[in-house]
């Protein structure tokens, strides 16, 4: 839809306008900004910024903002668009949107620069839930950083309107929801550039790329045959979900059974619970037999207190729970969380303990994708009287409910369905840049590892011409190190997929902050996000900003054959190279015309470095860091940066 003819208004209509504040409401429901629009909101400076919705058709609607008004007119289709002027930035600002249908106003607003946060989990994981997070959420007061955060949702074909969400600023008790790595980023950023920072963050954990892009950028000549085709699978997928449901359950239960009304009959003390089934706690409930099963799962467990563990107040450790918890001890409510990746701990007061039998009972609603209780199993404890009881093993459970709707927990899979709701409602509102970590879902063979590269190109060339912002700056994270490291030499799924993000650098304004020695071999989601943050910003502070810095570990340049060495030269070494700890360097190996790697000697000579192996008389390739967990690979520069991976052969894994 294109902007309709725009003017400003004199000051005479101006009171006019503003007269319709009071508009009886069923006539202000018909007016409505985008929702991308609220409180607290970051406008991009330096660039042209749309104001749009939705009104009564026909009717005239002014914004005025910044000491100026400016007019336009809504069409049949009650759209309307309004340009304002780029700005320096600056704040905080009020604006206000008057139409004849209604009106609204928004407060503490800041111009400066917009990054678009997304991607999968580890974009999405929140502060909340990293290291130090309880010291940083308390210093947490950071009025210029703003955090919007898009609801998952998706759809068959593109779509104009968000979900939902709303802008919040920094504070102690906000900023703990914030995207982790976009808030130290965003901390770095404000501090050495004094600019306000907005995070738009549209991410949702474990999806792939190709639920990102559009039909155009995945090569469909037919966006409306991929729509139905995606419909018609849905509806398979459906019909089979319900005969799923039909073989487990003897009724299928939509609203849930545990409750009536507000009282929790389930988390009663003296409930019965010979109907109840076990399951082994932590788990999610779709590996433990309920695969693509969304709703609400009870849990319970009787746990046997001794004389004198009632004195005092105990705490009640379950870890992160997928989606929501209610809580109840003896049937006493004792908690409640609306975040599926927070640590859930509650007080458990001394009142509502007992000596002998207790009962500890947990409703979980889950709305899509894994569900349940499914931390690490020493997270699941109860603390009572200086005594520790450890909770992992069986639990009861029961089904309270189900959602028999359209499932949706592979929404965040398929091709154009997270883009067509989560991306295209914003592509008006302009933005500085990308921050993107994704890529883990696409790493289960060399197949997609290998694709991933010009999918990746295409996401970022397509973005680019979609928000209409030039080649804006798009900074990503390489996989971190993940899963156990390797004795020998092999192929390495991980590494290829990294490999074909590092072919992102061929595209202008691109950087990529390399992780592997941030990683955690038995956690896919490492708990250190402030370095990760950094790097990006790092990368932000030269590729955007222009500032003279290292942004980067030293990149592989050539290689040269020496006889039974091979030669490797290296750019970004910064102050020079170094190995980590001053240890000799690990992570190379060689291979000969047979393709086979071995561990190899590496030495730094200069801005050089040597790679021999004795069992390797005539080597002609060279890996580095070359495996899922790269273990103890240690090339630096001296900015404590580290080396990517790389390879010098081009060979099939």
């Amino acid at each position: 839809m294109e902007p309709r003819s725009q003017r400003r208004i004199p000051g005479l209509l101006y009171f006019m306008l503003v007269a319709l504040v009071s508009t009886p409401d069923w006539v202000a429901a018909q007016f409505q900004p985008a929702a991308i629009f609220s409180d607290h909101m970051v406008l991009q400076r330096d660039r042209e910024i749309p104001v749009w919705g939705v009104a009564t058709p026909g009717e005239n609607v002014v914004v005025f903002f910044n000491g100026s008004n400016y007019s336009t007119g809504t069409g049949t289709d009650g759209y309307w668009e309004i340009l304002l002027p780029p700005m320096v930035a600056g704040g905080p600002f009020q604006m206000k949107i008057v139409g004849e249908s209604g009106t609204r106003e928004y407060v503490d607003i800041l111009v400066g620069d917009v990054w678009l946060c997304s991607g999968q989990s580890n974009m999405e994981w929140v502060l909340a839930n990293t290291l130090n997070a309880e010291a940083v959420i308390r210093n947490g007061n950071h009025p210029r950083i703003r955090h919007f955060k898009v609801p998952h949702a998706s759809a068959f074909s593109p779509e104009e309107t968000l979900p939902g969400g709303e802008w919040q600023k920094a504070t102690p008790k906000t900023v703990g929801g914030f995207t982790a790595i976009g808030y130290y980023f965003a901390k770095y950023i404000e501090q050495k550039e004094a600019v306000p920072i907005g995070l738009l963050n549209s991410s949702w954990g474990g999806s792939r790329i190709e639920p990102w892009m559009d039909a155009e950028a995945l090569g469909y000549t037919n966006p409306a045959r991929v729509a139905e085709e995606q419909k018609e699978k849905r509806g398979a997928a459906q019909d089979a979900f319900m005969e799923f449901l039909r073989s487990k359950l003897d009724t299928i239960p939509i609203a849930d059974r545990g409750m009536r009304g507000e009282d929790a009959v389930w988390a009663r003390k003296e409930t019965d619970e010979n109907s109840w089934e076990e399951m082994e706690l932590p788990n999610l409930w779709e590996q433990a037999g309920w695969e693509g099963t969304d709703g609400v799962f009870w849990f319970r467990k009787t746990i046997p207190l001794g004389k004198g563990m009632q004195i005092q107040d105990a705490t009640l450790s379950l870890g992160p729970i997928d989606d929501n918890d209610q809580t109840w001890f003896n049937g006493h409510p004792i908690g409640a969380t609306d975040q599926y990746n927070t640590n859930r701990v509650y007080r458990v007061p001394s009142k509502y303990l007992m000596e002998g039998a207790n009962s500890i009972t947990i409703r979980v609603t889950d709305t899509g994708g894994g569900g349940g209780i499914y931390g690490d199993p020493e997270q699941l404890y109860l603390e009572a009287g200086n005594k520790t009881i450890l909770l992992a093993g069986k639990w009861k459970y029961k089904v309270g409910m189900v959602h028999p709707g359209p499932i949706s927990h592979d929404d965040n899979q398929q091709p154009t369905l997270l883009y067509n709701k989560m991306i295209h409602p914003i592509l008006k509102f302009p933005i500085k840049g990308v921050l993107w970590y994704q890529g883990e879902s696409n790493a289960g063979n060399p197949k997609d590892a290998g694709e991933y590269a010009e999918l990746f190109k295409s996401l970022i060339t397509s973005w680019r011409k979609l928000f209409q912002g030039g080649d804006f700056p798009f900074l990503y994270v390489q996989l971190a190190n993940y899963m156990e490291a390797r004795k020998q030499p092999e192929p390495s799924n991980w590494a290829l997929l990294r490999e074909s993000q590092g072919k992102a650098l061929e595209l202008p304004n691109t950087g990529q902050a390399v992780i592997i020695d941030i990683g955690e071999a038995g956690d896919i989601h490492p708990r250190n996000k402030e370095d990760v943050g950094m790097r990006l910003a790092l990368a932000a502070e030269h590729i955007v900003y222009g500032r003279d810095v290292e942004f980067s570990g030293p990149v592989l340049r050539n290689m040269q054959k020496q006889g039974a060495r091979i030669v490797l030269q290296f750019d970004h070494i910064g102050g020079g190279l170094v190995a980590k700890n001053s240890e000799p360097l690990k992570g190379f190996s060689l291979a000969g015309k047979n393709g086979h790697f071995v561990w190899a000697n590496a030495v730094i000579k200069g801005d050089k470095i040597e790679v021999s192996a004795a069992e390797i008389a005539d080597p002609v390739a060279v890996r580095y860091a070359w495996a899922d967990n790269p273990e103890g690979a240690n090339l630096y520069n001296k900015e404590g940066l580290p080396a990517g991976p790389f390879r010098t052969d081009t060979w099939a894994e």
